[in-house]
């Protein structure tokens, strides 16, 4: 995958960035939100065959640049659920070739905080949101910390409705209990 928008480009992740993701994730504070205060120690062997097992139809690690600086990531994974097209406006018990739809789960994180609160991350995930409907998702879904307040308004202001709150549903490296929040949207609650 290869997405641009001017000084935006989302790219596929590479062997080149494996130094540069592990890099981030071994940083507390990038990790923090994701439950990881104390960084990840992450095997870059393991990493490297992950990478060469991703595919535009099953998902993605990607690469946030801007300006061709490379300043955070981005994920995506597709799942097939038959029962999901059966709630959508046009769908006909009938018709047979309309009995699998696509679901992408997406991720993002920009890990340069000086990149942050500057509206990237939001042409960022119009950008990646776009493309996966092209590819044929017909719902995105997505999670985040419940005290992440930013990224809640940023996801509803572009269409995602929440959908539950989890409490306390896990425990940080700390072994304090996170809440989540779950978010998802159609193409036609998209609003690019």
């Amino acid at each position: 995958m290869y997405l641009n928008d001017g000084e935006i480009v989302i790219r596929d992740a590479t062997f080149d960035d494996i130094g540069q993701l592990c890099e981030w994730w071994a940083d507390g504070k990038v990790m923090a939100h994701a439950g990881f205060p104390n960084g990840l120690n992450t095997d870059k062997e393991l990493l490297r065959k992950k990478i060469a097992g991703d595919s535009d139809l099953t998902g993605r690690r990607l690469i946030l640049e801007i300006n061709g600086k490379p300043v955070g990531e981005m994920s995506y994974s597709m799942t097939t659920d038959k029962s999901a097209f059966m709630n959508t406006p046009n769908y006909d018990r009938k018709d047979q070739s309309n009995k699998d739809s696509r679901i992408a789960e997406i991720g993002i994180k920009i890990c340069d905080f000086s990149y942050q609160e500057k509206g990237y991350g939001t042409r960022a995930l119009r950008l990646l949101i776009r493309a996966l409907f092209e590819l044929g998702a017909v719902k995105i879904k997505l999670d985040t910390n419940l005290n992440n307040k930013r990224a809640q308004y940023v996801y509803e202001k572009i269409g995602f409705k929440k959908i539950r709150i989890n409490i306390d549903a896990w425990k940080d490296q700390l072994g304090l209990w996170q809440s989540s929040v779950d978010y998802e949207m159609t193409k036609e609650e998209f609003k690019s």
